[in-house]
């Protein structure tokens, strides 16, 4: 399933990256296209304000007039020989015959020109290039790109934040989807587990009060009730999942040493396990059986990157806000690239495993309690310390 979802997110963020690509590409042909048509359309503009200089009682100025009046997209801005404002079309804004307003169209008319948007026209010559010599009269065309020219021009980037919203809502809906499909998963396989479990621990129980009234001197009957009663409690740890228990204020430390006694009795001698807990009790809102799970994942996965052999250092602290609960292995420990990856169902070092005791651990502590696991510090061959954190 991860595997899936990683091929869908590269697939995703290749289209993308493919539409603004050829978005862009598109866009740029079509404003230098655009952009040279206008500027075709502006010499044409400016030869017929040269003729309308040059004109004198016998010329027909039909044609010059229907061509000056027809551009009503470009702004344009004419300007004498000494840069005084003549005359303006189509700007955004109508100017009054201030000093304001002309020191605006002034500074519009050298943004114009620093952007290679002028053409000049010497009136009574048939060229727009400027004679050699002397002082010549002209005409300044200062002109802008149109409005269609500038929306076409920002179409891309607007074209290109839909696509990256697109993909991150997209990629945000592929995890929900995955993510509710998960939590469906666990809660169906925890509550089927539960429901398996409870018949044959009902009957045990049954099995064991029998038992001891047949047998009551057994000194195996008091080891065997314990290990049916961790099996109802296992059951019980099942039924909760994908419920929402209520926390109830535990002592932590009580927890600590009740998980460090249950995994005394079941590991190698060649383990040692030491706890350093405050004098006083650390009282934190939890879901005690959840919780003790948690613990024992961590010893658990301990001792198996000990290979047997090793020490396993849990130690309790507390601040005004919360306590932090920090378990150490000297164990083989963890690649410093796979610290936000061991909470990740599926992933595990080892041989023979699901790799959902982490992750597990992760969602009780994290969604339970809204508390914090993390990998504190690791290094390979010298042991692992996770850190818990959690709210009072």
């Amino acid at each position: 399933m991860f595997e899936r979802i990683r091929t869908m997110k590269i697939w995703l963020v290749a289209v993308a990256v493919v539409i603004a690509i050829a978005s862009l590409l598109t866009s740029n042909y079509l404003i230098r296209d655009l952009q040279q048509e206008e500027r075709n359309k502006m010499e044409v503009w400016a030869e017929a304000m040269r003729s309308l200089n040059d004109a004198d009682e016998y010329t027909d100025l039909n044609l010059v007039l229907k061509v000056i009046n027809g551009n009503n997209t470009i702004p344009v801005i004419v300007l004498d020989r000494d840069g005084n404002v003549q005359t303006h079309r189509n700007l955004s804004r109508q100017f009054s015959a201030t000093d304001d307003s002309v020191s605006v169209l002034s500074r519009m008319a050298r943004r114009m020109k620093a952007d290679g948007n002028s053409i000049r026209i010497f009136p009574n010559m048939q060229s727009f290039d400027q004679p050699v010599g002397g002082e010549v009269e002209f005409i300044e065309i200062c002109y802008d790109e149109s409005l269609m020219l500038k929306r076409l021009a920002a179409w891309p980037y607007i074209q290109l934040s839909v696509v990256i919203i697109f993909v991150v809502v997209a990629i945000f809906a592929l995890f929900s989807s995955m993510k509710a499909e998960q939590n469906k998963v666990w809660v169906g396989l925890s509550k089927e587990t539960a429901h398996q479990l409870g018949t044959p621990i009902s009957s045990l129980m049954a099995w064991s009060t029998v038992l001891r009234e047949t047998y009551p001197d057994d000194q195996l009957l008091p080891e065997m009730e314990k290990d049916v009663q961790r099996l109802e409690r296992i059951a019980e740890r099942f039924s909760k999942i994908g419920s929402i228990p209520e926390p109830k204020p535990e002592d932590v430390g009580e927890i600590i040493q009740r998980v460090v006694d249950y995994m005394h009795r079941r590991t190698s001698n060649k383990v040692r396990m030491t706890t350093d807990l405050p004098a006083d009790p650390v009282i934190v809102p939890l879901v005690a059986s959840l919780f003790e799970w948690v613990l024992e994942n961590l010893c658990k996965n301990a001792v198996d990157a000990m290979s047997g052999s090793g020490s396993i250092d849990i130690h309790l602290s507390e601040t005004d806000a919360q306590a932090i609960i920090e378990v150490h292995d000297t164990g083989k420990g963890i690649a410093k690239s796979n610290f936000g990856s061991v909470f990740k169902p599926g992933f595990t070092t080892k041989e023979r495993g699901w790799g959902l005791g982490l992750s597990l651990a992760k969602r009780i502590v994290e969604q339970y309690h809204r508390g914090r696991i993390f990998v504190k510090s690791s290094e390979l061959g010298h042991g692992t310390t996770f850190r818990i954190e959690l709210p009072k």
